[in-house]
């Protein structure tokens, strides 16, 4: 839903959707794409969902519920509220890894009940003993392949036969009789090849090939480096398991994102709009503890300054900004050096001379910067040796900014700690500490 008026559109169906009668919903939901569907009963209430769920045709439901897959809270209650026979019924429509989506949600013990009515069952238990971030995973294992030897007629009449199983037909892949990969043969090669070529003719090299085991981000980086709509999936003796496809590298990319930038804050990826404020509390309370251990140490700082404040009021003006510069320039390294480590753009070997250049940047900035505040110092009439210490500070603390900002990342990723969730803690601190220190000691050098 995307127009102008998809949030009135969205309004009127979530208020069908909780009504008594729900023909006139039900009217409406069959002419909508899964995605928009799944939006409406994403927006109600859990017992209203699956009375709606339960109300859809089959293959709509079936649709709708692959798409709620990572938009409600607790799935395992919507599963559980339209039952297990039920589930088993929309799961078979399904193509492996949505329905092993699905499945992953349930409780073990419904886990079991479910699998028990799906016809399918080996190919998604296949999917669901690799972890569900992996590309074993995210994989389907609905896959078109065409024998290497094979004549491009009796490959088309493969295809053909095969096609059901496939609703993204871009490439094919060419294996052995042991169905080990060989290569990758897109379609429209097929088509306009001669008749009379043999398949290990036309195929290609496929640009990558992943283990189950290998990380779903890790798959997502060679797509987007080989631009490739799918990556296929093959085991130990290179044969072909599955393949993890475009659609599902999209969400990895945007749960990831999302991942991190709530971890970047110190708030827990589990925390979204469904969350109880409870549970927001929960979440943040103890970030906001760290937060406030450190902010003692600062205060500790200036505490014992407080005989160099009482005397050099003036300081005191300085003292908020010299500590927020510091933090705004932590903050810029810090983003830049997290998200080399994020995409593996960072190699141990090159760690100090990114390192060196953030303090170089820090640095360049801090003389730019302390030459400004140190010139209004002087226009204010403080004096040219008050303007001198608030230089000298910004220019130490930006220094120390890019310093933090850079190295502590680095070594928090050494350590096998995610630098995403503890590094804004220890840069700010590093920054506020840093730029009390400088601003106070050098006041109490050059002005006492």
């Amino acid at each position: 839903m995307s127009d102008q008026g998809a949030a009135a559109r969205l309004e009127q169906l979530r208020a069908l959707a909780q009504a008594e009668d729900l023909r006139p919903f039900l009217r409406r939901a069959i002419q909508l794409h899964p995605s928009d569907l799944a939006e409406v009963l994403a927006a109600i209430d859990g017992g209203a969902r699956a009375r709606a769920l339960a109300e859809l045709p089959v293959e709509t439901a079936s649709k709708a519920l692959a798409e709620l897959e990572g938009r409600v809270r607790h799935p395992e209650e919507l599963l559980r509220a339209v039952g297990p026979d039920y589930v088993a019924e929309l799961v078979a429509e399904l193509p492996s890894d949505d329905a092993a989506a699905i499945i992953r949600d349930l409780p073990p013990e419904e886990r079991e009940a479910v699998l028990s009515e799906v016809a399918d069952r080996a190919e998604v238990d296949q999917i669901l003993k690799f972890p569900e971030d992996s590309a074993g995973g995210l994989m389907t294992t609905e896959v078109v392949t065409v024998h290497e030897h094979a004549s491009l007629v009796e490959a088309i009449a493969d295809i053909r036969r095969q096609s059901a199983e496939d609703d993204a037909l871009y490439q094919v892949y060419a294996v052995d009789g042991a169905r080990r990969l060989k290569g990758v043969v897109p379609i429209a090669r097929l088509i306009v090849a001669s008749p009379s070529r043999r398949v290990h003719e036309v195929m290609e090299p496929p640009a990558a090939a992943v283990r189950p085991e290998v990380d779903q981000e890790q798959v997502a980086r060679l797509m987007a480096r080989y631009n490739v709509a799918a990556v296929p999936v093959v085991d130990e003796r290179n044969r072909l398991l599955g393949r993890v496809t475009f659609d599902d590298v999209v969400d990895v990319v945007e749960a990831e994102a999302t991942e991190d930038l709530l971890k970047f804050a110190s708030v827990s990826p589990e925390e979204d709009l469904s969350a109880p404020w409870t549970a927001a509390v929960k979440s943040r309370l103890p970030w906001l503890y760290v937060n406030l251990l450190t902010a003692f140490l600062a205060g500790a700082v200036v505490y014992v300054f407080q005989g160099t404040v009482s005397r050099v009021v003036a300081l005191a003006v300085w003292m908020p900004i010299i500590a927020g510069m510091g933090g705004n320039a932590g903050t810029q390294a810090l983003a830049v050096t997290v998200r080399r480590l994020a995409l593996q753009l960072l190699p141990r070997d090159r760690a100090l001379a990114v390192i060196r250049k953030e303090v170089l940047v820090g640095a360049v900035n801090g003389i730019a910067n302390g030459v400004a505040v140190a010139l209004v110092a002087a226009a204010i009439g403080e004096g040219w040796v008050l303007g001198l210490v608030v230089l000298l500070a910004m220019w130490g603390n930006l220094v120390v900014a890019g310093l933090a900002g850079a190295s502590i990342p680095i070594v928090l990723e050494r350590l096998s700690i995610d630098p995403a969730i503890a590094s804004s803690i220890f840069v700010t601190t590093f920054t506020d500490v840093c730029g009390f220190v400088l601003l106070l000691g050098l006041g109490a050098w050059l002005l006492l």
